[in-house]
């Protein structure tokens, strides 16, 4: 039976599925009429600036450490270091920036929830974009100040995790938070997956300067996009069309706040909350060893050359950023289709994908032959992206209001594998040997599986007793009242 459309004069809260038949008259490739999705994309793009700033070290530094031949006055044929650092250095190095990713993590949810995410999101990434424009020259004035260098850098991306809730506490309807967060946190991967290989070509061919330099001034330019295009809130943005903005504020009910006060208590007591820091710290433990240490062991074990080991190391990242998109549609299919509830959707999707990383992360460490050990390590890291579609989200589903903030919690624990990861592995693999590394990747395999115990016992998908606000469309459960749930529903797929 074809829905009619009604009179804009009479339209009420109840015509949410008029709506969506208008909303729909735009083609669906007009991504530019739905304002939340530019939102998204250009998160996006925003998440693929900050790894591309993040992990060009990770491919670079092998080609600074190389042992590059030379000629000397006479004829001969020597190899030197341009940086001649050991193990224990690289893995300093390679860690720095964590130093400074953890101080800024709840502080970027704070900022986020007072003044902005739009605000708080584009300088962090701007002020790192600047700051690898200079990385070469302070790399050669000494291994220190390269360190410095990164603690800083560390410290303007800490804000852009947290941060980003706050955006979505805006511009999210509830049934569409799985999609809008994992296709925003997407761009995290994807730009792993284009800095790996690219930062080993244009080390190997371009110097590895030109990496700092390239991927400095890509991060200027969306920086510029971000800044004009994205406004805070929907009724801000003088784009978005009357329809979709009735929609969004509707769903979400009154976003609108003065003053947020966190119940601190309440929060740092919560078990579903450190059921989601557990998972945060799980995935990243595997995903920042990988992350800074892949490059490395593939040279080291399975003997690839600098080009090769970047396509290679960027494959798990492809898998992830697959995955991730996949598994926040159908988290959200199965949730606005009554056919599991928001509990059992972030726990399922986030504990069988730590069991699985456990399997295949623990065969990696057995196997260690070259096309074994990167099926395994492909496979282990890919699945991560089931998991990012439970705890990632999940801060949206218990405290809408203070999760920018719960995500600072959150990832200033989970930054802490950045920071321990590669320093143990400098202590550990110190002869460069297969047996070494299956250490590391041992280790990995059973942080998962904790991680999927704790967050399989103590997670929760409802809003806790301390997270509901009288001024918000909800009622004591969480659960969104009829009319606006039946909105939601209705553009779940638009």
């Amino acid at each position: 039976m074809e829905r009619k459309r009604p009179s804009k004069d009479t339209k009420t809260e109840t015509d949410y599925g008029a709506m969506e038949y208008e909303l729909e008259e735009s083609p669906s490739w007009k991504f530019w009429k739905k304002r939340r999705y530019v939102v998204g994309i250009l998160a996006f793009f925003g998440f693929f600036n900050s790894y591309i700033l993040r992990v060009n070290l990770s491919v670079a530094i092998v080609a600074m450490t190389a042992n590059n031949s030379r000629v000397d006055e006479n004829g001969e044929i020597y190899y030197e270091q341009e940086f001649p650092w050991d193990s224990k250095i690289q893995g300093l190095v390679l860690s720095s920036f964590f130093y400074g990713y953890i101080s800024t993590q709840l502080l970027g949810g704070w900022l986020g929830a007072r003044v902005g995410g739009k605000r708080v999101f584009g300088i962090g990434i701007a002020a790192t974009a600047l700051l690898t424009l200079i990385t070469p020259p302070l790399a050669r004035a000494g291994v220190y100040v390269l360190v410095a260098l990164r603690i800083v850098e560390g410290i303007c991306e800490g804000v852009t995790y947290p941060c980003i809730h706050a955006v979505w506490a805006n511009w999210a309807p509830p049934l569409e938070r799985s999609k809008l967060a994992t296709l925003a946190f997407s761009g995290s991967f994807v730009g792993t997956v284009f800095a790996m290989p690219i930062s080993g070509i244009m080390a190997e061919y371009l110097g590895w300067e030109s990496v700092f330099y390239s991927f400095g001034a890509v991060g200027i330019v969306w920086f510029i996009a971000w800044w004009v295009v994205v406004y805070d809130k929907p009724e801000d943005d003088p784009h978005i069309s009357k329809l979709e903005l009735e929609y969004i504020k509707a769903s979400l009910g009154d976003v609108e706040k003065k003053h947020i006060s966190h119940p601190w208590k309440e929060m740092l007591t919560s078990a579903p909350v450190w059921a989601i820091v557990a998972a945060h710290f799980s995935e990243n433990w595997g995903f920042y060893t990988m992350l800074t240490q892949l490059p490395t062991f593939m040279n080291d074990v399975l003997h690839f050359k600098l080009e090769k080991t970047g396509f290679l190391s960027a494959l798990p990242y492809l898998v992830m950023a697959i995955v991730l998109q996949f598994s926040g549609h159908l988290a959200d299919y199965l949730r606005s289709k009554k056919i599991l509830t928001t509990t059992q959707v972030r726990k399922a999707f986030n504990c069988s994908a730590f069991l699985c990383q456990t399997i295949f992360m623990i065969c990696a460490a057995l196997v260690m032959t070259p096309t074994g050990a990167v099926t395994c390590i492909v496979i282990a890291v890919g699945l991560g992206g089931f998991a990012w579609s439970g705890f990632s989200v999940n801060h949206l589903d218990i405290a809408p209001r203070h999760a920018s903030v719960l995500m600072g919690i959150g990832n200033t624990v989970a930054t802490l594998p950045g920071i321990v990861s590669p320093i143990i592995t400098g202590y550990i693999v110190q002869n460069k040997s297969a047996a070494e590394w299956r250490i590391v990747f041992i280790i990995a395999g059973s942080i998962y599986l904790v991680g999927a115990v704790i967050y399989g016992v103590f997670a929760s998908g409802e809003r806790q007793p301390w997270a509901d606000e009288s001024t918000t469309a909800s009622d004591a459960s969480g659960k969104v009242p009829t009319t606006y749930d039946n909105a939601a529903l209705e553009a779940d797929n638009l």
